[in-house]
């Protein structure tokens, strides 16, 4: 199996997560592929709890679920040089956002400290709900604050210059902004800042936090939000999605670099396109067949393959009954360019799983697909039962994906797409490849040396625990390469430790 190179194509190396209930990766391809879905159902008790007014709670129309992440009041303010004050003012998304680039860059082996080049930021995030319903709600705070430390701790604008400046990253920083297509659309840009050699790494994705949502919602006929809290992706019972709070970053590098570096590679865009709707269509909010098949055609161009060859596709996917059936009928347009093949390409949405994740949505949908193609393997589109009358399948290049299946392997790689649609007509669309298979490294000395550090002596206790369970996990993992990215990519910090060991069951027993 062999794929031909055009020189431009980009490695994904690093990925950090925070989805709801899947506070790192692993637990979100677990959940995936065991089809869990991921919303919270909360009683009556606990939406009380949690501030709903009673006489809302008794409205027929309010939905008593929530797609939540875990712990957005935890920040490790020291560990990042903030004040107490300081932290408790900054957007709950900045925090986060700020946590997934740390997190993607060790996951990619990478020490900003010692990195020779350019480590360029580009994301986006949501709306600040944290500044209108919490902060703003304290009067004696807002007064007793300089109205520029306000803005910097709440506006969207700061949120990738914030990591830049705190991990002391030196490439291009800014942020990138289009509704719900604001991740992907990040994803597109730095890659063509990684192309163009603006930058040598790159951090790419998106936050979104929703504090006003954490305890259920008003449903309100018509509108995008499902009346049950589920959301139904193609099916004929589609009426709507449920939106939620979650993070995620990829790091990624130009694919030759990452092959001669020895880096570990995830998985390859092969390329990518953006564009916009226009106005030839029915509303600002409305999806465009025409939009949608532009930019999924002009992304295979790029990427240099045909439709044909892709495997599976994971759609923008709200479950609403207007926007499902434009994009099956957008997809089949473009494919229908290169191929009159029915059913051979399935589909999937994440938000069947963890909902409509808004700015953090297509990163979402990217992050899966990473992780089917690593682990070679479609997860399951949750809720779909019966086909969206609207939604001409049997015609169709397309089936939906409803239960688990392998990922076969052919005489050519894997290959899958990604599509992340935006309010106001931002469309982006990526195309995956499953990661080339690396020649192993040359052999090492019998005895490593795993160098630990943490910012504390409790996190250099956790650190060592999770590096042990990691190493019981897959006991296959190279225990060279493991204590190269120890010595080299990563931070050093004062509380350290160091294990010499033979083997992965030695190092767990120390």
């Amino acid at each position: 199996m062999h794929s031909q190179r055009s020189g431009l194509e980009v490695a994904i190396i690093g990925v950090a997560a925070r989805f709801p209930k899947s506070s790192n990766t692993d637990e979100f391809w677990r959940n995936l592929r065991d089809g869990v879905e991921c919303i919270t159902f909360l009683t009556d008790e606990e939406s009380l709890r949690s501030g709903v007014d009673e006489r809302l709670l008794r409205e027929p129309d309010f939905v008593k679920a929530a797609s939540l992440i875990d712990g957005i009041e935890n920040f490790d303010a020291d560990f990042f040089g903030y004040s107490p004050m300081e932290a408790a003012l900054i957007d709950p998304q900045h925090r986060l956002f700020l946590e997934c680039a740390v997190e993607a860059l060790e996951t990619a082996g990478y020490n900003p400290e010692t990195h020779t080049g350019a480590i360029g930021v580009y994301g986006g995030t949501a709306i600040n709900t944290y500044l209108l319903f919490n902060v703003m709600r304290n009067q004696e705070i807002v007064d007793s604050l300089d109205q520029i430390q306000l803005n910097i701790a709440s506006d969207k604008d700061y949120l990738t210059t914030r990591v830049s400046y705190k991990l002391n990253l030196k490439g291009p920083s800014h942020l990138v902004q289009s509704a719900c297509s604001t991740s992907l659309v990040a994803v597109h840009v730095a890659c063509q800042s990684l192309l163009n050699e603006e930058c040598d790494l790159a951090l790419a994705g998106g936050v979104t936090i929703n504090i006003n949502r954490r305890s259920g919602y008003r449903y309100l006929d018509g509108g995008m939000a499902s009346p049950d809290g589920h959301c139904r992706a193609f099916d004929a019972k589609a009426r709507g999605t449920i939106f939620g709070s979650g993070a995620g970053i990829v790091a990624l590098k130009r694919l030759e670099e990452a092959i001669e570096d020895g880096d570990t590679i995830h998985a390859v865009i092969k390329g990518s396109a953006i564009n916009n709707d226009g106005s030839m269509k029915v509303g600002y909010t409305a999806p465009s067949v025409d939009g949608q098949a532009e930019v999924i055609t002009e992304a295979l161009a790029n990427a240099g393959v045909t439709a044909e060859t892709i495997d599976y596709i994971e759609t923008h996917g709200t479950g609403t009954p207007l926007g499902d059936p434009i994009e099956v009928q957008a997809l089949t347009k473009a494919y229908r360019a290169y191929t009159e093949k029915k059913g051979f390409c399935a589909i999937g949405s994440v938000k069947t799983n963890v909902g409509h994740l808004d700015a953090a949505a297509g990163v979402a949908g990217l992050i899966k697909t990473v992780l089917s193609l690593k682990h070679r393997q479609l997860p399951p589109t949750l809720h779909f039962q019966e086909p969206n009358p609207n939604i001409d399948f049997a015609g169709s290049p397309f089936y939906v994906n409803d239960s688990l299946k392998p990922w076969l392997a052919t005489d050519r790689p894997r290959r899958a797409g990604v599509s992340s649609f935006g309010v106001g007509g931002t469309n982006a669309h990526l195309i995956l490849e499953q990661a080339p298979e690396l020649e192993p490294g040359s052999a090492s000395r019998p005895w490593q040396a795993l160098c630990l550090s943490a910012h504390t002596a409790t996190a250099l206790q956790a650190a060592s625990a999770r590096l042990a369970s990691r190493l019981r996990e897959d006991p296959d993992l190279c225990l060279a390469d493991v204590a190269y990215t120890l010595a080299v990519g990563r931070r050093a910090f004062a509380h350290r430790r160091v294990v010499i060991c033979r083997s992965a069951a030695e190092a767990c027993a120390l």
